[in-house]
C-alpha cells in the first residue's frame, strides 16, 4: 500500500469502515433510542423527492450543473440514508455543460415507482422536461428523453392515474418564462415519455396570498387529487396543499405546515411517502444559507381527507417543524448510516460523495490503484479572472454545522504559477494553495468575494516553503511538496485554514473566511489543481482526504 511513506492507524480504519456502513463523525439524525433528531441529512440535498418500492424508499434532488448529477439515496427507515448513485453521469446538452454552468441544469427533480419502474422527471429551465428511468435505481438509468422542449418550464411530476391516464404538473421559472406563482397540469401519454395535451392552468398564486408557489407535487388519495407546493419563498414560506376531485381542478387551497414557533425557517418542498405500515411522513428541505438546503423528516397526519404536517399547532389547522421525534415504523429497526464522506483514494472508483463544476472529462484526472486520486492543473483561461470558471473542481457537501477537513497531497509542478490545494466553493470562496515560484514553493491564502461578478481574487497570507524533491521529467525539471492542510468549519459558517509540513504540527495560516452559498446550493468544500495559460499542466496527487470533529 503505497501512501507517500507513511500508513497511519487512521487510514486503516477508515478503509475497513468503509466496506461496511458509513457513520459521520459530525451528524447523525438517529439518536439510537427509537428517535431521530432534524436535519436527518445535514447536507445539501436541494428540492428532495421521495418514493417508496416495497420496504425501500429512494430519494434524489436538485444537482443543478455539477456533475455526475441527481443523486440516488437509499433507506430503510427515512432517518438513515446512504448515497448509492446517481441517474445522470453527463448533463446534456453534454457540450453546453462541459464547462461551469452556476445554478443551470437539473432543477427540482420527482422521482416515483411505476409498474417496476422507477422514473425521474426534471425540469431545466434552459431546455425543458427531462425523464430518465431504470428497474433498478443502484444501476444503469436510461438516456435522458426530452418530454417537453421549452424555457421556464421546471419542477415536474408525473401522476399515473386509475385509468390508464398519465398527467404531469409543474412550475414555471420567471427569470425564463416571464411569468411565475402558476401550476399547470398536461395530459401525458401512458409510457409517460411525451405531453400530449396543452398545459391548463390549475393554480395560480398570483392571488396576493400564495405566491412565489412552485415545486408541486401530485399525488391521488381517496379520490382527491392532491398537489403539493411551497408558496411564500424558499426563506420564510409555507407548505400549502391543493385539493380537488377532478384533475383539472379547481383547487381548494390549505397551508397545512408553517415554521410556527421553531426555528425551521421555510419549510419548503418534499414529498409525502407511507410507510409499509401505513404511516404518512413528510421530507422537505430547509433553506441554512452556506450549508444549503438541508433535510427534515415530519410526521403527517390526515384529518378530514388533508394533510396536517409536523406537531400540530394548538388553535390551527396546520402543524410546524419538528426537531425531535420517534423514528418511522416500518416494522423493523435497521442500522445507523450516512452518506460517506470522508475517502482514502484506493479505490479506481471515485466516491460517490464528490462532483464536478461541469462534466467530467479524462483531462481533469484520473483514480489509480496506486493509493492517490491524481488532479491535473486546469489551463486557465488568457482572461481568468477567478474560479467561477473552473471545472475540475473535485467538491463535496459541507456534512454538518461544525467539521473539520484534511487532506494529504503532493503537489507536482514543472512551471512557475501551477497551483494545487484546498478550497472552499461558493459565491465566496477561500482557498489554501501551493504554487510553484522559481526553485521554491509559496503557501498562499486566497479570497474571492461575489466571483460570479467576475471580482478578482485577493491574497491574504503567504509563505514560502521548500521543495520536497526535485528530479528531471521532460522539457521542464519537476518540482514537488508534500504537504497537508485543513480547513476547520466552525457554527456561523466561518472557516479556518491550517497547514503542516510533517503531518503532526499544524499551524493556523492566513485570516478566518466566512463560507458563502453558491448559485442555488450550498457551499462545497474540495481539491483544485490550476496552471496558467499557455503552459505545461501540472497536478496535484490526493493521497486522502479525512472529514471529522
Amino acid at each position: 500500500m503505497n501512501k507517500f511513506i507513511t500508513i497511519t492507524i487512521l487510514s486503516l480504519t477508515v478503509g475497513i469502515q468503509s466496506i461496511g456502513q458509513n457513520i459521520s463523525d459530525v451528524w447523525v439524525s438517529d439518536q439510537g433510542d427509537g428517535t431521530y433528531k432534524n436535519p436527518v441529512l445535514y447536507a445539501d440535498y436541494s428540492d428532495p423527492d421521495v418514493c417508496a418500492a416495497g420496504d425501500d424508499f429512494y430519494m434524489t434532488a436538485s444537482s443543478f450543473g455539477c456533475a455526475p448529477g441527481l443523486p440516488i439515496l437509499h433507506s430503510k427507515d427515512l432517518v438513515n440514508w446512504e448515497l448509492v448513485n446517481y441517474a445522470i453521469k453527463e448533463l446534456e446538452p453534454v457540450a453546453f455543460f462541459n464547462q461551469p454552468q452556476h445554478g443551470k441544469g437539473v432543477w427540482a427533480p420527482s422521482i416515483r415507482y411505476h409498474k417496476g419502474e422507477y422514473f425521474i422527471y426534471w425540469g431545466d429551465p434552459d431546455f425543458g422536461i427531462y425523464v430518465t428511468k431504470t428497474t433498478n435505481p443502484q444501476g444503469e438509468w436510461s438516456k435522458p428523453i426530452l418530454v417537453k422542449g421549452g424555457r421556464g418550464l421546471i419542477d415536474p411530476t408525473p401522476l399515473w392515474d386509475d385509468d390508464g391516464k398519465a398527467y404531469l404538473v409543474y412550475a414555471w421559472a420567471g427569470s425564463r418564462a416571464g411569468m411565475n406563482s402558476i401550476i399547470t397540469v398536461s395530459e401525458m401519454n401512458e409510457a409517460g415519455t411525451e405531453l400530449i395535451g396543452n398545459p391548463v392552468l390549475v393554480f395560480d398564486g398570483n392571488d396576493g396570498v400564495n405566491h412565489t408557489i412552485e415545486g408541486p407535487k401530485f399525488y391521488k388519495r381517496n379520490g382527491y387529487y392532491y398537489i403539493f407546493a411551497p408558496a411564500g419563498g424558499v426563506a420564510t414560506g409555507w407548505q400549502l396543499v391543493l385539493r380537488s376531485k377532478n384533475v383539472y381542478g379547481p383547487y381548494e387551497p390549505k397551508i397545512v405546515m408553517m415554521q410556527g414557533d421553531t426555528d425551521i425557517n421555510g419549510p419548503h418542498q418534499g414529498a409525502w411517502v407511507d410507510t409499509n405500515q401505513g404511516e404518512s411522513w413528510f421530507v422537505h428541505f430547509q433553506d441554512n444559507g452556506a450549508y444549503g438546503r438541508i433535510i427534515h423528516l415530519n410526521p403527517m397526519v390526515w384529518k378530514n381527507d388533508w394533510p396536517v404536517i409536523g406537531r400540530p399547532k394548538k388553535g390551527k389547522e396546520w402543524g410546524e417543524p419538528v426537531k425531535q421525534h420517534r423514528k418511522p415504523n416500518v416494522g423493523n429497526s435497521y442500522a445507523i448510516q450516512t452518506p460517506a464522506e470522508s475517502d482514502e483514494f484506493d479505490s479506481r472508483q471515485l466516491g460517490l460523495q464528490w462532483q464536478w463544476h461541469a462534466n467530467y472529462q479524462d483531462t481533469f484526472g484520473f483514480t489509480s490503484d496506486l493509493g492517490f486520486m491524481r488532479i491535473y492543473g486546469y489551463i486557465l483561461s488568457k482572461e481568468f479572472v477567478n474560479f467561477w470558471e473552473v471545472p475540475n473542481l473535485l467538491l463535496q457537501k459541507f456534512p454538518a454545522e461544525e467539521f473539520t477537513t484534511t487532506t494529504r497531497l503532493k503537489v507536482s509542478a514543472k512551471q512557475d504559477g501551477q497551483q494545487s490545494g484546498l478550497i472552499v466553493m461558493g459565491w465566496d470562496y477561500g482557498y489554501l494553495g501551493v504554487e510553484k515560484q522559481g526553485d521554491h514553493f509559496v503557501l498562499r491564502q486566497v479570497v474571492c468575494t461575489d466571483a460570479e461578478q467576475q471580482t478578482p481574487e485577493k491574497e491574504i497570507a503567504s509563505l514560502d516553503i521548500p521543495i520536497s524533491r526535485k528530479f528531471e521529467a521532460g522539457l521542464h525539471p519537476n518540482y514537488e511538496r508534500d504537504i497537508y492542510l485543513r480547513v476547520k468549519v466552525e457554527p456561523g459558517e466561518m472557516c479556518r485554514f491550517y497547514y503542516s509540513l510533517d503531518g503532526k504540527v499544524y499551524r493556523p495560516f492566513g485570516e478566518p473566511f466566512k463560507a458563502r452559498q453558491g448559485k442555488w446550493i450550498g457551499a462545497k468544500v474540495g481539491l483544485f489543481s490550476t496552471t496558467p495559460h499557455g503552459k505545461e499542466r501540472g497536478w496535484v496527487d490526493v493521497d486522502w482526504f479525512r472529514i471529522g470533529k
